[in-house]
């Protein structure tokens, strides 16, 4: 059994960062979360007695002053910029928040700092600058041995519960909802989608290795590693969710500037011993399972 381990996670509100939270505080480790005061917790109700919850008004050295030292910081929060927000204000988030707390980090000695970044398109361009830049200054930050860097590219992570917006969890609500039509693009585009379970054991693997790694900055793939026709993962899960919409293919144009291919190296995950265990088709049947019934209980009680 792993030693209990003090753990900072920004984002923990959100879809990746809730699980991250729930897995670790059952698994017996130290857990704070850094929130906004007007983040909403819904999805940390079953734990939240066991965090230790800090404001980000308040500062982001209030939790590494309060909790001591802190073995791991995991950076889970992200803007993406669809929210109408300004090219300021998603540097603001993407970048300049986890630097102020990166530097906060390495002057109370933390040991390692995860960040999450994800697949960057081009049509998001100031997300995808403001990642890359935060990128950067932790590999600057670990080639001078200030801190060890995690920086772990998450390709298409999918699940039950997911915010409406993502394209897997649009999919799968509208097939399991019946709607009438789905209009989508031609899908030969190719992704490499990976199940909330598999990261989740990702991660988990990461923090108990963490202190074991010779480099102070590492980049890891994480997806399944197979690049998927988005078409194929559509059908699949219009087969899964016995549904009576018509797939419309070929409805929308492709995006300018669109990611033909993209699918993770995940060698250096392999190499720790890490790989994933759900193919496509058993994490869409968990994912759909577990979709239709959220959907059934939020009808039970409208």
């Amino acid at each position: 059994m792993p030693a209990p381990q003090t753990i900072l996670i920004t984002g923990a509100t959100g879809f990746l960062g809730s699980h991250l939270t729930r897995a670790w505080v059952r698994a017996g480790h130290r857990v704070a979360i850094l929130k906004r005061r007007t983040s909403k917790l819904e999805r940390l109700v079953s734990v939240l007695d066991q965090l230790h919850c800090f404001d980000i008004e308040d500062g982001v050295e209030a939790p590494f002053k309060a909790c001591g030292h802190i073995d791991a910081v995991v950076h889970a929060a992200t803007c993406y910029g669809r929210g109408g927000e300004t090219p300021l204000q998603v540097f603001e988030a993407n970048t300049a928040f986890p630097l102020r707390m990166l530097e906060a980090a390495t002057f109370f000695n933390t040991d390692t700092f995860f960040n999450t970044d994800t697949i960057l398109y081009k049509y998001l361009n100031a997300y995808a600058l403001s990642k890359n830049h935060f990128a950067e200054w932790g590999q600057s930050y670990g080639d001078a041995s200030r801190i060890r860097f995690l920086n772990i590219r998450l390709e298409h992570m999918y699940g039950a519960g997911d915010d409406a917006s993502k394209f897997t969890t649009h999919v799968i609500k509208s097939c399991l909802a019946h709607v009438p039509e789905l209009k989508l693009t031609a899908g030969e585009q190719k992704r490499d989608f990976i199940y909330i379970d598999d990261v989740l054991s990702a991660y988990s693997m990461l923090l108990e290795a963490h202190g074991r790694l010779s480099k102070n900055f590492i980049a890891f793939g994480l997806g399944s590693g197979q690049a998927v026709r988005i078409r194929d993962f559509v059908e699949l899960a219009h087969r899964l969710s016995q549904s009576r919409t018509e797939l419309k293919f070929g409805a929308l144009p492709y995006r300018e500037g669109e990611i033909m291919e993209s699918a993770a190296d995940i060698g250096a995950l392999e190499r720790l011993g890490w790989r994933p265990s759900f193919s496509l088709e058993q994490g869409l049947a968990h994912a759909i399972e577990a979709e239709n019934d959220q959907m059934s209980d939020a009808r039970t009680t409208a």
